[in-house]
């Protein structure tokens, strides 16, 4: 057999060093190879040959950038691993516990490397102190420790133990081999010799050698890919390697495995199926003692001869997150939630128990349905769900369906294969649905879906499957879906927009979410945060600040918040009625159309907007401050609590609070302080007649 020459470049910090590795290299390796060396210290690395293999020291360059200017991108590259000689160990085993020594090398990086190098080894009972070349020196020193720089050792030191040039590790010799193709040469006597006369704290190459001599082509796949489970096997499916990934994936015992047929100790992976095929199987799954398996078994063909296999497993839930983390990088984006429910600020009934009922909802994997007027938080909530739930560890993806053409919305959600429309991407795109597996998806104005895209919707709810826009192929994802709408659904339903059988699948958990108007103190409190994020130092006069808790709020959260943006930027220590901006008053101050389409007074028409779809609640608290008038009392929250009780209406304390609060804010009524209750008005009594009459 004709063997060409391989041509060997080795890289080091320094002359001494890469001149060092060259001749242990030519030692090992002999006429096989050409060798080169070269340093970085002197600069002579820029004048580097071509090569068939670059073998380089770890601390020769200070990034990987450096590198790449120097070696050829693509060529194949070993990095140099080194460790100290048994004999060295041994001199320094040989020193009293709580020794003091300096420890010389180059720089600062290479002391510590090989200080940590010599604690892998059970150099543990020497205390060193860093030495290097620019350092101040200590002093004080009676025993000095280096790896071959006598050169840097303070002149006032009595002892030097000189370790010698550190060696090639046994892992950069046989990735050496193995790049060069030279894997025979480790049978012989001159590598195991080699192997012997280093120190090394990891497997022993002398018992692997012993296990199967042939089979060291393949031992870099069990120093290197760790990270998984590896179990492998010779020519007659007998288990000779079991790393402890493995054990602890399969749940078995390493001790019962080795030496073992395969088909008896691990019978879930098809060894002898891939003996008889020669061909690699990839990505199986299998249930062992309740869990989800993925294996792969690679063939090892020397020539034409069949010389065993290795299976390479994991837990499913460990690629699944593998697989989250690659698609998270392809889309270049986190989409992570941010909010929980300790975020959502408020006090009011209303909020609490929308935050109760929405709390319970995150524990189950059914689709949610939130709806709420515009600005009331719908997409906090959504982030909330998502991370109360199980899924909170993978991704939470929001789109606005109605923020998009019906076409870009469909290869947004669902993808699109190469060639799929004109201007697509080359190679296709995964959809939003495929990016959020295992997380959830948050569809918010929902109703903005055309038809026929609301059917694709129902089918990955109803199925689980989506196929994207120009392919054929059904990809199946496992999303929970939380859908938003500013809009009556049921109403869209009936009038034949929103299909039905979708609204069914969607409304399995719904969350009603207060309008700000309706939140009472809230109002007060929101703002109070608003202010403090804006660095507000302002306060709101006794009339402005009923101008806020009598506000319609059309725009909820939102409208407040950019409020109290627009009134920090005053710099006014106390805001009036008029330095509101004129949007605000224009909200109250046209009653001309009215919204229960009659006409009626502008007392009345702004009741109607504040007390929204609570009007019963309002009309009776005024019959109950009414009722006291004509008895010429005063009436408090206790008396229109235990009212309200008698007629079968629920009215919590807090409530009637607001309810009065709002009313006193209309100047409908007049609430005295202390224990004085409340009294009607002649303006209320007004607006009480009128509305009695229409409602």
């Amino acid at each position: 057999m004709v063997i060409i020459k391989k041509r060997i470049t080795v890289i080091a910090w320094d002359k001494v060093a890469s001149k060092f590795y060259e001749n242990q290299i030519i030692d090992l390796f002999g006429e096989l190879v050409v060798t080169s060396s070269y340093h970085v210290r002197n600069g002579s690395v820029k004048d580097i040959a071509d090569a068939d293999l670059y073998v380089v020291s770890t601390d020769a360059f200070e990034s990987m950038s450096d590198l790449q200017r120097y070696i050829p991108q693509g060529r194949p590259m070993v990095e140099i691993e080194v460790t100290y000689t048994r004999k060295a160990i041994e001199v320094l085993l040989e020193l009293p516990e709580g020794t003091e020594a300096l420890f010389v090398n180059l720089s600062e990086k290479m002391v510590r490397e090989a200080i940590t190098r010599l604690s892998q080894l059970g150099i543990n009972h020497i205390k060193f102190t860093p030495c290097f070349p620019g350092c101040i020196p200590p002093s004080g020193f009676k025993l000095a420790v280096t790896p071959d720089e006598c050169r840097y050792v303070p002149e006032d030191v009595e002892k030097i133990i000189n370790l010698g040039q550190r060696v090639l590790a046994s892992t950069t010799v046989v990735e050496i081999a193995l790049r060069l193709r030279f894997d025979f040469l480790l049978e012989r006597e001159q590598f195991r010799s080699y192997f012997r006369s280093i120190a090394a704290n990891n497997y022993s190459f002398d018992q692997l050698f012993g296990r199967s001599l042939r089979l060291e082509s393949q031992f870099e796949i069990l120093l290197n890919i760790m990270d998984d489970g590896i179990i492998g096997v010779d020519e007659n499916s007998y288990i000779f390697a079991c790393n402890p990934k493995a054990c602890d994936i399969a749940g078995i015992n390493p001790e019962s495995l080795v030496n073992q047929p395969a088909s008896e100790a691990v019978p879930f992976i098809p060894f002898e199926e891939c003996r008889k095929s020669r061909k690699k199987i990839e990505n199986r799954l299998v249930r062992i003692k309740g869990v989800d398996i993925n294996y792969s078994i690679s063939p090892v063909i020397r020539g034409s001869e069949y010389m065993g296999s290795f299976a390479t497993i994991q837990r499913f839930t460990e690629e699944e997150t593998k697989q989250h983390n690659l698609r998270i990088q392809l889309l270049n984006k986190g989409h992570k939630a941010k909010y929980e429910f300790d975020d959502i600020i408020g006090n009011s009934e209303v909020i609490i128990r929308s935050k109760s009922i929405a709390e319970k909802m995150a524990k189950t994997n059914s689709s949610v349905l939130i709806t709420g007027e515009s600005g009331t938080g719908k997409e906090l909530f959504a982030q909330a769900i998502h991370n109360s739930s199980a899924r909170k560890e993978y991704p939470f993806i929001a789109i606005n369906c109605a923020a998009m053409p019906d076409n870009l919305l469909e290869s947004e959600l669902f993808g699109y294969e190469d060639g799929a429309f004109t201007g697509a991407r080359k190679g296709g795109k995964l959809g939003l649905f495929e990016f959020a597996h295992k997380g959830t998806i948050f569809l918010d104005e929902v109703e903005g879906m055309s038809p026929a895209l609301q059917i694709k919707l129902l089918r990955v709810i109803q199925e689980g499957e989506v196929m994207r826009v120009g392919g054929n192929k059904i990809i199946t994802v496992d999303v929970r879906i939380i859908a938003a709408s500013n809009e009556s659904l049921d109403d869209l339903v009936a009038s034949g927009i929103f299909r039905k059988d979708l609204y069914y699948r969607l409304n399995t958990l719904p969350v009603q979410l207060p309008p700000l108007r309706e939140r009472g103190d809230d109002i007060m409190l929101l703002f109070h945060v608003f202010r403090k994020e804006f660095g507000g130092r302002f306060e709101l006069s006794n009339n402005a600040e009923k101008a806020f808790m009598t506000h319609s709020w059309n725009g909820n959260i939102r409208e407040l918040r950019n409020y109290v943006e627009y009134l920090a930027y005053l710099d006014k220590n106390v805001i009036e009625c008029e330095d509101l901006p004129q949007s605000f008053h224009s909200c109250i101050s046209r009653p001309a159309k009215s919204l229960s389409g009659n006409s009626g007074s502008y007392e009345s028409e702004l009741l109607l907007r504040i007390a929204g779809n609570r009007l019963d609640d309002y009309l009776f608290v005024l019959e109950c401050l009414n009722e006291a008038y004509v008895k010429h009392e005063t009436i408090g929250r206790n008396s229109i609590a235990e009212m309200a009780d008698s007629n079968g209406i629920y009215l919590s304390q807090q409530e009637i609070r607001d309810i009065l609060n709002k009313l006193d804010g209309l100047s409908l009524i007049k609430i005295s302080k202390g224990r004085g209750g409340s009294k009607i008005n002649s303006k209320g009594i007004s607006v009480f007649s009128e509305m009695r009459t229409k409602y």
